[in-house]
């Protein structure tokens, strides 16, 4: 899986013969260019995975929070909620204002993980490995709960201080289309909207919107995310040794990168390399 995306890395390296004392600079500089995007992706996660925390602590009763604490943290990660801080940010938000509706994306990503991946699951399609701590029936029953609590984490979110219940009751509509009837039917077609399109897609949206976006930059993130969340899910299908869907990958790239142009250059760098493959591959990373 990782040499995929190692592959898309040396496409967007390379570069024409130059002096090595130039190749050994930008070496360097593309190095560290690498490290700040990869620390910026791991302070998001590392953020709303404090706030899921907090949010769903394991407490009494522990048959309902300990499955439930849990099934939230045994996925991998998607990046598709790191993507709404960024999107929040990028059109002048504070990342406060886009945690909750954050972890609210990982939960609907959790919640179809583990409907997806569980033990009575027959799919022909290898699963990949989660940890199946507790009887398949538990684990039914707590994936069904756990999306009535993303909108009651979204709910308690509206501060009238703030006067953000219009931009929470958005989010709330945006992402109850992404998990709408369209997005549970699971289509192999790569260039079907797939459930891991519509999370990344309804991420950025939610991020632009909290985030005082206008309606054309909401519009143009959207679409940003929609492309992003395209790449990672057949990134997550190419095997070892497939190169056969880069150009794929490449077009997908472009049309991203292409509704990033409408925003200020010198902000779009961070949010950018979620889909030029310097980002932190947060959807390969798997917390015990």
């Amino acid at each position: 899986m990782a040499s995929a995306h190692i592959s898309i890395s040396r496409i967007n390296l390379s570069h024409r013969a130059i002096s090595p004392s130039i190749s050994v600079k930008r070496r360097y500089t593309t190095i560290a260019r690498v490290a700040q995007n990869q620390s910026y992706w791991e302070s998001i996660q590392s953020d709303i995975d404090s706030h899921l925390k907090k949010a769903i602590p394991i407490r009494e009763p522990l048959t309902v929070f300990e499955p439930m604490h849990h099934l939230t943290f045994s996925p991998p990660r998607t990046s598709a909620s790191a993507l709404c801080v960024a999107a929040c940010e990028l059109v002048g938000g504070n990342r406060a204002d886009a945690i909750v509706a954050a972890s609210a994306i990982h939960l609907m990503h959790a919640d179809i993980y583990v409907h997806d991946n569980m033990l009575l699951t027959d799919r022909v399609e290898p699963r990949p490995t989660i940890p199946h701590k507790f009887d398949p029936q538990i684990e039914l029953m707590t994936g069904d709960g756990i999306m009535p609590f993303v909108f009651e984490l979204l709910a308690g979110s509206m501060d009238p201080a703030s006067n953000n219940a219009d931009k929470i009751l958005r989010v709330i509509i945006e992402i109850s289309r992404a998990i709408g009837s369209e997005a549970m039917v699971s289509d192999h077609d790569y260039e079907a909207n797939t459930q891991i399109h519509r999370l990344h897609e309804s991420g950025a949206a939610c991020g632009a919107i909290l985030g005082g976006g206008n309606e054309e930059e909401i519009e143009r993130l959207k679409k940003f995310g929609l492309y992003a969340g395209k790449i990672q899910g057949l990134l997550n299908k190419m095997g070892k040794n497939e190169e056969g869907k880069i150009e794929l990958i490449e077009k997908w790239r472009a049309l991203a990168l292409k509704e990033l142009e409408h925003f200020d250059s010198k902000k779009i760098e961070q949010i950018s390399t979620i889909v030029t493959g310097d980002s932190l591959k947060i959807s390969y990373v798997v917390e015990a």
